[in-house]
């Protein structure tokens, strides 16, 4: 397997030491290292710090513990589908994943279930075979395992992990197909930039004059340096994606990153929308699950991705550990709207909070789904826009050379 534990002097089995990579409640990365007996013990360690697993590898060795692969949502949804149905079917969990391991295709996949599969054979539940896995699986999909696992509904469960994960992928795939008409229009327009003032504008170099404009002598410097020194400007892309990659990799950056992308118009709205659903539907699923209220909101806001909202669940999470009412708690954060508010404020006083919020997710997917449409109809005139005063201003800075190249060919 891939973690170590070493046999002691006396026949007892030895700590092992592993160097971890773990996230905690405000998405902030911390190293450590930590004793443990094998790597089930390790994540619970961890996890009994409030900490999530990463990644991890034998400090003594310098093995590497885990494998460098995450789960797509596409193939958690088909996973978690095919699982529940055998399941339902009476299938018993070892045999289910024995079947899932052999029919898998992709190679880094079958590894990764066939250790799994290895694991629930030799004993362990499903949720702690996962668990030996970190950052291969979502969180989300390792607390609803458990949770089924406790309530004796693993099938049910396994349904609602299937549908959740696809209605993901759904909205992941509009995002991306809403794209690609303003993506092209973005390229179309670099193409053309650099088509006019690399190939075009040299064609005139011998109809200019000494005494030109000062919009065709600027448009004669970029093409001269496109032409000349584009190395240069490649530089300088480079070392700005680079600086973008290092500084997102830093908390507090990325914390006021994720601020900022809240607060642009449309933008925003959209992003807020899209959180909305997701923490809708999360919530849904795993109050459904029978997990404890805290626990639904921990996993369920980490599942936004978003580190500023993360961090003010903190007083979220507090203020319901004290007793306060969800909704009340969640409306002082402001990252909801009032819509929202009081929809868990209803569900919290009928009881039926799980039932509310997953009518509301599907209300708010809709939602996103014309406010996706809406942003890429607010794009496309804007891209169009911005061709035309590009192929404007190169006629403008044309147009005197040409004529002044006539006039010469007149007089002569």
């Amino acid at each position: 397997m891939f973690f170590n534990v070493r046999k002691s002097m006396n026949g007892g089995e030895a700590l092992a030491t592993f160097s971890y990579i773990a996230t905690d409640s405000n998405g902030k990365r911390i190293k450590g290292t930590e004793q443990a007996e094998d790597a089930g013990e390790l994540i619970e360690k961890l996890r009994q710090k409030g900490l999530y697993c990463n990644s991890y590898r034998d400090a003594q060795r310098g093995k590497s513990a885990d494998v460098k692969f995450k789960f797509k949502t596409k193939d958690l949804a088909n996973f978690s589908r095919q699982l529940a149905a055998m399941l339902t079917a009476g299938i018993s969990l070892v045999r289910a994943l024995q079947i899932l391991t052999n029919q898998q295709e992709d190679k880094k996949q079958k590894a990764v279930l066939m250790d799994v599969y290895e694991e629930v054979q030799k004993g362990r539940s499903f949720s702690e075979a996962l668990a030996t896995k970190p950052g291969v699986f979502p969180n989300l999909f390792c607390s609803m395992v458990s949770a089924g696992e406790v309530s004796g509904n693993l099938d049910m469960i396994m349904n609602r992990v299937s549908e959740h994960y696809a209605k993901d992928n759904k909205t992941k795939n509009k995002v991306k197909s809403a794209m690609i008409y303003p993506l092209v229009l973005l390229v179309l327009l670099v193409v053309m930039f650099i088509g006019l003032f690399v190939l075009i504008m040299p064609m005139f170099r011998e109809l200019a004059g000494d005494d030109l404009a000062p919009l065709s002598a600027a448009m004669f410097a970029i093409s001269d340096f496109l032409i000349n020194q584009w190395y240069i400007l490649v530089l300088i892309i480079v070392a700005i994606v680079i600086a973008i990659v290092i500084a997102m990799k830093t908390p507090a950056t990325k914390l006021k990153w994720d601020e900022l992308l809240l607060k642009i118009p449309k933008v925003g709205g959209l992003l807020r929308t899209v959180y909305t659903a997701r923490f809708a539907r999360t919530m849904s699923n795993l109050f459904a699950s029978g997990l404890q209220m805290v626990d639904c909101i921990e996993k369920s806001v980490e599942t936004l991705g978003n580190t500023y909202i993360i961090s003010t669940f903190d007083d979220v999470i507090e203020n319901v550990k004290r007793g306060e009412a969800l909704s009340v708690a969640i409306g002082r954060t402001g990252v909801f709207d009032s819509m929202f508010i009081s929809i868990i404020y209803v569900g919290e006083e009928s009881g039926s909070l799980d039932g509310i919020l997953e009518k509301s997710s599907d209300y708010y997917d809709e939602e996103a789904d014309t406010a996706i449409a809406n942003l890429v109809s607010l794009l496309e005139p804007l891209m169009i826009i911005f061709m035309g005063v590009m192929i404007g201003t190169i006629l403008a800075g044309i147009f005197p050379i040409l004529y002044g190249g006539m006039a010469g060919m007149a007089e002569a």
